[in-house]
C-alpha cells in the first residue's frame, strides 16, 4: 500500500512464497520492512512525500531501474477510499515505462495505490545514444559476459519494420569470436553486455546495422534495405572463454571446461597434465597421459616447451583448453622428433590440454622462519646455475624469489637477521648482474641502490650501478660511484678499468659538445649584430691513464654592431 501525494508509486509485492527478509530499498541504507510496517519516503529532487506499507514480500533481490518496461496491478482510490482507477477491476495488468507518469489522476489530492509488481523488462540504451536499445526477455546465468577473444554460439531472428524475416540462425545456432563480428557491427556490442543464456530483443538503428545504403544480397546474408531499421531476437547459447596469456598473442588458451573453484597453478608449481598436440593440419605429434601414466612438470623449469608453461600456471583443476602456441613459444626454428611425429620448423602448435591437479609452491607466509631461509638459499644456487648457463632472465627471476623469502617485514630473530641480510644482499646484487646482461639499466639500478641502502659502501654494487649509470648515459653519477668505490677499495682493479671506459665517453662526449657549439658559432657569424666567438681546443694528459681530455674555452671578439659611415 502506498499513500502519496503523486500519480506513480511502485512497490514489489508478488508470489505467494514469503522470503524471511524482503529485498533491501536504497533509502539512506534503511533496514528492509517487515510485513505491516509503513516508511515514509521523501524525494529529495522533486519534495513529494509517499508513505510504503508493506503488504506481502515479494522474492529475489533484484528491482526495476529507471527506464525498464514494468507490468503491474494497481487499485487507486483517494483518502476517503473512493476509488478512481483500478486494473483489477478489468483484470488486464497494466503496462508502461517506469519513470512516465499516467493521466487522470485529480490534482493536488492525497491519494493511495495498491500496487502488485508482477514482472518488468530490462531496457538497455547500450551505446547511450539511443543507437541500439536493448530489451532482457530472459535473463541468463552468472557466466559472463564474454569478451572480444571469446567463441560465442549465438541464435537470432532478423526482422524488418514490417515485420519481414530476412535472417535466421540454423537451429543449432552459429560460431564466431566476438572480436571478428558477425551480421552487423550491433550484435557484438550486444553480446558484449550478455550473459550466458540470456535472450533479449535489439532495436537497432541504421548506424549500427546497414546504414543509409544497405546491403546488398549475398551467400551469407540476405538484401537489406537502405536505412532499414532491425528488430533481432538474439539468445547467447553459451560461450568459450578465450585467453591471451602471454600478452601478445603468441600463447592463446580457449578454454573448453571450466575448472574447479578459483586457484590456478603459479610457477613453481608441481602440475599433472594430461594433453593430445597437434600441428595446424591435424597431425598429431604427441599425446601424454592416456595410454601410460599423466605428465608431471614443475613450472617454470623449462621442464616443457614456454607455451605449456606460461599456460599451465593459469589453469584450474579439472580445467580443459585448447591451445595454439607459435613457434616463438613451442620449438622455434629448428625440426623437432616427438613420439608420433616430426615437428618442422616455425611450426603452430594446437594443445588439448587438461590440468588433471597441482600443488602449488609455498608462499612465504605460510612457511616457517628457517624454511624461508632454506628456501632463500635453494633458489638462490638455482640462480647460480642458471646464470652460469646464460639464462639471465630465468636467473634474475630466481634471485627475486629468493629475496622475497627473505624480506625486510619477515621475523628472523636477533640470531637470524645478519644471516637474512647476507642473503638479501647477495640475491640483489646477482639480480643486478643479470638486469646488466639484459641491458636492463634501470632495474640494476634499482637493485644496487636498495644494497646501498643497507651498505654504503658495497664496491661491488657501487661499479654494477656506475656500470648501469653508463648504460643510461648518466655520466655524472656514474662518476660519482666510481669514486666511491676507489674510496672504499684503492687497488680495485675493476673500478679502474670502468673509469677508464668513462673517461673514454667523457672525451667522446666532450668532442660532440664541441662540434654541437661550432656549428652553432658558425651559424651566429653569418649574423653581424651577433658578437663572434672562437673555440679554442686544448688538449691535456689525463694524470692516470694518458686519457686526451677536450676542453672548449668561448672568447669573444669584439664587433662593431654599428655600419661603418659611408
Amino acid at each position: 500500500m502506498v499513500t502519496l501525494k503523486a500519480s506513480d508509486a511502485l512497490s514489489q509485492i508478488d508470489d505467494d512464497d514469503e522470503l524471511d527478509e524482503e529485498p533491501g530499498e536504497v533509502i539512506e541504507s534503511a533496514p528492509p520492512l517487515k510485513v505491516g510496517e509503513e516508511r515514509e519516503i521523501i524525494n529529495s529532487s522533486s519534495g513529494t512525500c509517499l508513505k510504503k506499507k508493506l503488504l506481502k514480500r515479494g522474492y529475489g533481490w533484484d528491482t526495476p531501474e529507471s527506464g525498464d518496461e514494468v507490468t503491474v496491478h494497481y487499485v487507486g482510490s483517494l483518502i476517503d477510499g473512493t476509488k478512481f482507477d483500478s486494473t483489477r477491476d478489468k483484470d488486464e495488468p497494466f503496462s508502461f515505462k517506469l519513470g512516465q507518469g499516467r493521466n487522470g489522476v485529480p490534482p493536488n489530492c492525497v491519494i493511495q495505490f495498491e500496487v502488485e509488481l508482477i514482472s518488468w523488462i530490462a531496457i538497455v540504451d547500450i551505446c547511450k545514444d539511443g543507437g541500439i536499445i536493448k530489451r532482457v526477455m530472459e535473463k541468463g546465468e552468472q557466466t559472463g559476459p564474454p569478451g572480444d577473444l571469446d567463441e560465442v554460439i549465438v541464435k537470432y531472428q532478423v526482422r524488418l519494420d514490417d515485420g519481414a524475416i530476412i535472417a535466421t540462425t540454423p537451429e543449432e545456432g552459429v560460431e564466431f569470436h566476438v572480436k571478428d563480428g558477425h551480421f552487423c557491427q550491433a550484435l557484438p556490442k550486444a553480446l558484449k553486455t550478455m550473459r550466458k543464456g540470456e535472450k533479449v530483443n535489439l532495436i537497432i538503428q541504421p548506424q549500427y546495422a546497414f546504414g543509409e545504403l544497405g546491403s546488398k544480397l549475398t551467400k551469407e546474408f540476405p538484401l537489406i534495405p537502405p536505412s532499414s531499421v532491425l528488430n533481432v531476437d538474439l539468445e547467447l547459447v553459451s560461450f568459450k572463454p578465450v585467453i591471451n596469456v602471454t600478452d601478445d598473442s603468441k600463447v592463446i588458451k580457449k578454454i573448453l571446461r571450466e575448472g574447479e573453484g578459483t586457484l590456478t597453478a603459479n610457477e613453481g608449481a608441481a602440475v599433472t597434465v594430461r594433453f593430445t598436440a597437434k600441428l595446424e593440419d591435424g597431425t598429431v605429434f604427441e599425446k601424454k597421459g592416456f595410454d601410460e601414466g599423466p605428465l608431471e612438470f614443475i613450472t617454470d623449469e623449462e621442464q616443457v616447451i614456454a607455451g605449456l608453461d606460461r599456460a599451465a600456471v593459469t589453469m584450474k583443476k579439472k580445467e580443459q583448453a585448447i591451445l595454439t602456441i607459435t613457434p616463438e613459444y613451442g620449438f622455434g626454428s629448428t625440426a623437432v622428433k616427438r613420439d608420433l611425429a616430426v615437428v618442422p620448423p616455425n611450426s603452430t602448435l594446437i594443445y588439448d590440454v587438461e590440468m588433471l591437479d597441482f600443488v602449488k609452491e609455498k608462499a612465504p607466509w605460510e612457511m616457517t622462519s628457517q624454511e624461508r631461509i632454506d628456501a632463500a638459499a635453494r633458489k638462490k644456487e638455482e640462480g647460480n646455475l642458471l646464470f652460469k648457463d646464460g639464462k639471465y632472465l630465468r636467473a634474475g627471476k630466481k634471485y627475486d624469489k629468493a629475496a622475497d623469502y627473505v624480506c625486510e617485514d619477515a621475523p628472523f630473530g636477533d640470531n637470524g637477521e645478519k644471516l637474512v641480510k647476507a642473503l638479501r644482499v647477495s640475491c640483489w646484487l646477482n639480480g643486478a648482474a643479470c638486469s646488466l646482461k639484459l641491458n636492463d639499466f634501470h632495474e640494476a639500478i634499482k637493485l644496487c641502490s636498495k644494497v646501498l641502502d643497507v651498505e654504503f659502501h658495497n664496491v661491488k654494487a657501487l661499479y654494477r650501478r656506475a656500470q648501469a649509470y653508463l648504460g643510461t648515459a648518466d655520466l655524472h653519477l656514474a662518476e660519482s660511484d666510481i669514486k666511491k668505490a676507489l674510496e672504499a677499495d684503492p687497488h680495485n682493479r675493476e673500478v679502474k678499468l670502468i673509469q677508464k671506459s668513462l673517461k673514454k665517453l667523457q672525451a667522446e662526449s666532450n668532442k660532440r659538445d664541441m662540434k654541437l657549439y661550432a656549428n652553432m658559432f658558425v651559424r651566429t657569424t653569418k649574423d653581424p649584430s651577433v658578437a663572434k666567438k672562437r673555440l679554442k681546443v686544448e688538449k691535456m694528459e689525463d694524470d692516470q691513464g694518458g686519457e686526451e681530455v677536450i676542453t672548449t674555452e668561448m672568447e669573444k671578439v669584439a664587433v662593431n654592431s654599428t655600419p661603418p659611415p659611408v
